[in-house]
């Protein structure tokens, strides 16, 4: 009787132990499922965070809108041109005018996503081959051209300074703040977000009346409206390049200055 006993005692043990081995099997196989999955949600939740940081701290566009009509006022002597910057006739733009300095804020397409549908006058986001296509060498044959970069495109903007015909010469952090001069942190793959990098390159001889070691390479400035850069940038390049001709590519309305040619379809 005791060796019947043992016998189902023995296939028990086997049985729970097959069934113990195929737990545990599917166990590491859900892990790895929920890892996989919470990596692709927050990738997604950064995607959407750097949009909305973009489209102005989650308020919605007809906010921006109605806000921006009710209180923007264009500066008295700016040159805005209301264009495509894709379909704009640089060529004329070239014959009649060659820049001291070039600032433009390049709408980076976003991972490998498709660029973004937007609104009426909103800028898409744009693939790095019609960002290439814009003809900055022939808006410049001395100068500077200042260009901000989001964290995954610094290698290609690197590049486009080379095609362009720019050598590197200098970077600028600006540090965002809050209305209480705290640090305005935002989302990030990995860290937290608090600045914007403009880098700056230089192309042929110095232009005219440029002055050396002026100002700083780090900006502390408030963060404000919709992708709305810091005034700091703009009194740098004009103390850098006193009187100079000035055109800022992509160019919104909330960064219309005095002096400046700003072309963009957000004006």
């Amino acid at each position: 009787m005791s060796s019947r006993e043992s016998t189902p005692l023995s296939c028990n043990g086997v049985d729970d132990l097959h069934e113990d081995t195929v737990t545990d099997k599917t166990l590491k196989g859900l892990l790895k499922r929920e890892i996989e999955l919470q990596l692709q949600i927050d990738a997604i939740q950064t995607e959407i965070e750097q949009l909305e940081e973009r489209l102005g701290t989650k308020t919605t566009l007809d906010d921006v809108e109605e806000q921006d009509l009710e209180e923007f006022e264009a500066p008295e002597w700016c040159v805005p041109i209301k264009a495509n910057v894709m379909t704009f006739d640089w060529d004329s733009l070239a014959k009649e005018v060659q820049f001291d300095v070039i600032v433009t804020d390049p709408p980076w397409q976003l991972a490998t996503h498709a660029p973004t549908r937007g609104v009426a006058i909103a800028y898409q986001q744009l693939p790095d081959v019609c960002i290439e296509s814009i003809p900055i060498p022939k808006l410049q044959k001395n100068g500077f051209l200042f260009i901000w970069v989001i964290n995954n495109k610094y290698a290609k903007a690197f590049e486009l300074m080379e095609r362009w015909g720019y050598t590197y010469v200098d970077d600028i952090t600006w540090v965002k703040q809050t209305v209480n001069r705290r640090m305005a942190k935002g989302h990030g793959y990995y860290l937290q977000h608090a600045k914007e990098t403009c880098l700056v390159g230089k192309k042929g001889d110095d232009p005219p009346n440029c002055r050396h070691s002026v100002g700083s390479d780090v900006i502390f400035s408030e963060r404000r409206g919709q992708s709305q850069k810091p005034e700091e940038l703009y009194e740098l390049i004009e103390e850098l390049v006193p009187n100079g001709k000035y055109l800022e590519i992509f160019g919104r309305k909330n960064n219309l200055r005095d002096y400046w040619v700003t072309i963009g379809n957000e004006l």
